[in-house]
């Protein structure tokens, strides 16, 4: 029997492999969806203090290898998502609510009123790369390990912080000591890649509306740089935070290789948006199949033991 379970704190999932924050996970009609499909978790879109509309569109476009966006975080607002918890209790697996504040004041806010809800985990997102204006916060070292103290002294669930993608080993450090520090749960990596552009050179004009056509990007593309965060973080924090990964995993192979690298757990975004629900399950099955090929029992066999060449 193989088995491709894990937990984060002592929650349960069944398997390893559920929904990224952003694609298809706004509504209620959209979380039953994923409530109803193979993914071991419920991940709810993003939320702030009131309903955001986003950035006009098209602010979405699938590309060779992937997708580039500036969705602008549209979403209910975080009442909405606390209202609609009790209908998500009904899947039996993890509920998750990801958390977007502007300022200390507003996680503050979100945390404290998400505490008092049945909702199983809370996801920090530090790293949203497409709100006109802002910066991403987890670029900003100061202002995060402000953020992240308030999550540890406030938060009476687990939880832990969506990061954008680091590409300087100094930052993977710096980091790396806030969340030692800090002790989240857990730590999701990466975030879409921030301000890719992408041309239609029949049309001669970029694909996305917002922000000049400037947008994340996603999918196939960012695949080596997410595996290089989830390795490097792996090799640099305490081991009782775990990690999971995103970014451009579309098939088993690309699975095994983000917990070769060290994740615990892993979301799908991209191929989730292209695919649909199906995705968990294909992936799921995969993902086993490498692992009987290998002749590995259960992911701790081969979690982060990612060999380098002497």
């Amino acid at each position: 029997m193989i088995d491709i379970s894990a937990e984060i704190s002592g929650i349960h999932f069944n398997s390893c492999i559920y929904n990224a924050s952003g694609p298809l996970d706004a509504t209620l009609d959209e979380l039953n969806n994923i409530g109803y499909s193979n993914a071991c978790g419920i991940l709810m879109k993003s939320c702030t203090i009131l309903p955001r509309e986003g950035n006009p569109e098209p602010r979405y476009k699938d590309i060779d290898g992937g997708s580039i966006n500036s969705m602008g975080l549209p979403n209910m607002g975080y009442k909405y998502y606390l209202d609609i918890i009790p209908s998500l209790m009904k899947f039996n697996k993890p509920v998750i609510a990801s958390i977007a504040g502007q300022n200390l004041d507003e996680y503050k806010q979100m945390i404290e009123a998400f505490n008092s809800s049945k909702v199983d985990i809370l996801e920090i997102n530090l790293s949203c790369p497409n709100i006109v204006g802002k910066p991403q916060i987890g670029y900003d070292f100061e202002m995060s390990e402000e953020i992240i103290k308030m999550c540890r002294e406030v938060s009476k669930k687990p939880w832990g912080l969506k990061l954008p993608p680091y590409f300087d080993f100094v930052h993977f450090e710096q980091m790396a000591s806030i969340l030692n520090g800090s002790k989240p749960d857990f730590i999701v990596c990466i975030n879409s890649i921030g301000n890719a552009l992408f041309i239609d050179w029949e049309k001669e004009q970029v694909v996305i509306k917002p922000k000049g056509g400037f947008g994340g990007l996603g999918g196939k593309y960012i695949k080596p740089t997410a595996l290089a965060n989830v390795r490097k973080f792996y090799e640099l924090l305490n081991k009782n935070i775990k990690i999971i990964g995103v970014g451009g995993i579309y098939t088993g192979v690309d699975a095994f290789e983000f917990i070769l690298s060290g994740a615990s757990l892993l979301q799908l975004g991209t191929s989730f948006a292209q695919e649909g629900p199906k995705v968990f399950q294909r992936v799921s099955e995969e993902l086993k199949s490498v692992m009987i090929q290998k002749g590995y029992q259960n992911l701790q066999d081969f979690k982060g033991k990612l060999k380098v060449i002497d």
